[in-house]
């Protein structure tokens, strides 16, 4: 079983790779503010706490079809129901 990375570690780790993928939509948009935060919660609970005051929420959704058509996942239908500000859901690849 290998080890446990520290939380510290962990956070490290998820900056690295969440600072790569958001510089391609900073270079790509530059006028557009973009915060980067890493913390260790439930994300619908930190989506929704992060947009408290916004104007708009953006959130991604994998494109996928069930047999009654498009799927949101957990994250964003609680991000909908719960935020309260506006929610655009945006589906990617």
């Amino acid at each position: 079983m290998s080890p446990v990375p520290c939380p510290e570690r962990r956070e490290e780790q998820w900056r690295a790779f969440v600072t790569p993928v958001l510089q391609n939509w900073r270079d790509k948009y530059p006028d557009v503010e973009v915060t980067e935060t890493v913390v260790k919660d439930r994300a619908a609970t930190q989506l929704v706490r992060a947009a408290s005051g916004a104007g708009l929420l953006v959130v991604g959704r994998r494109v996928r079809e069930t047999h009654l058509g498009p799927h949101t996942g957990p994250v964003t239908h609680s991000v909908i129901h719960h935020a309260s500000c506006p929610v655009a859901v945006v589906a990617h690849g």
